[in-house]
């Protein structure tokens, strides 16, 4: 089987593209690679503390890989840190990079682009996946999940905090995707078949931060940095 690590955002889409190619035999996942702000020892985006981070992974039963991050990085200096570290990992015996992207096909390009200059080969196990199916799939299979983010533009607080139910489905407003994959919401799986036992927390506060774009001439993105959102809503996970 061909060794590889896998992109952990402690969502729902990071645990199913493990579930998946766990099953598939073509892969064998040794690592899970996840990038933390420094500043606030949170996972990026998701906003999930670390000592939940390093629980998940502890359950799961895979060695835990942490980038360390400003929290506005410019991608320039991201892209050379990146890179230095897939060039570590490939020195350690890995070529294949697992990612749990469904349909956003400029992502998938840049990802792609970044990992040939080290060597490294993207997989995409979920790509282009039906996403309602794939939620259905999700809740049959025991995943349990919680709300973590909402983009505040698309989804009011009331989603934040919420579990990924059937009930929580049918509520999302029209044009919503059922896995949030155009960022509207994020979330972090607590219990689930690659799970040995349940990660223990309580919910905290619901509070919602703002947040400004960096402004780095390399950005890959940079022809869409003026639609970019900046409010969200963030539901705090406490370690019980």
């Amino acid at each position: 089987m061909k060794k590889a690590y896998l992109n952990w955002s402690s969502g729902k889409d990071a645990a199913m593209a493990l579930f998946k190619v766990s099953g598939e035999g073509e892969f064998v996942v040794e690592k899970l690679l996840t990038t933390v702000n420094s500043e606030t020892e949170r996972i990026s985006m998701h906003g999930v503390r670390l000592e939940l981070l390093e629980s998940q992974a502890q359950q799961i039963g895979l060695p835990l890989e942490i980038i360390s991050l400003d929290g506005n990085v410019p991608l320039s200096t991201y892209n050379k840190m990146m890179l230095t570290q897939c060039k570590k990992l490939v020195a350690e015996g890995f070529c294949h990079s697992i990612f749990g992207d469904i349909f956003l096909e400029d992502l998938r390009r840049y990802r792609e682009e970044q990992l040939e200059k080290a060597g490294i080969i993207a997989v995409f196990p979920l790509w282009k996946k039906d996403t309602r199916k794939m939620m259905q799939e999700f809740i049959s299979a025991g995943f349990k999940a919680i709300v973590v983010c909402v983009n505040s533009k698309l989804l009011d607080k009331s989603y934040c905090g919420r579990e990924i139910d059937q009930e929580f489905l049918s509520t999302l407003p029209a044009g919503i995707d059922h896995c949030g994959e155009n960022g509207e919401f994020h979330t972090f799986v607590y219990d689930g078949p690659i799970f040995k036992e349940p990660v223990k927390f309580r919910v905290g506060e619901t509070v919602e931060k703002f947040y400004t774009s960096n402004k780095d001439e390399d950005d890959c993105f940079k022809d869409k940095k003026e639609t970019w959102d900046t409010a969200f809503w963030y539901c705090d996970l406490l370690p019980d």
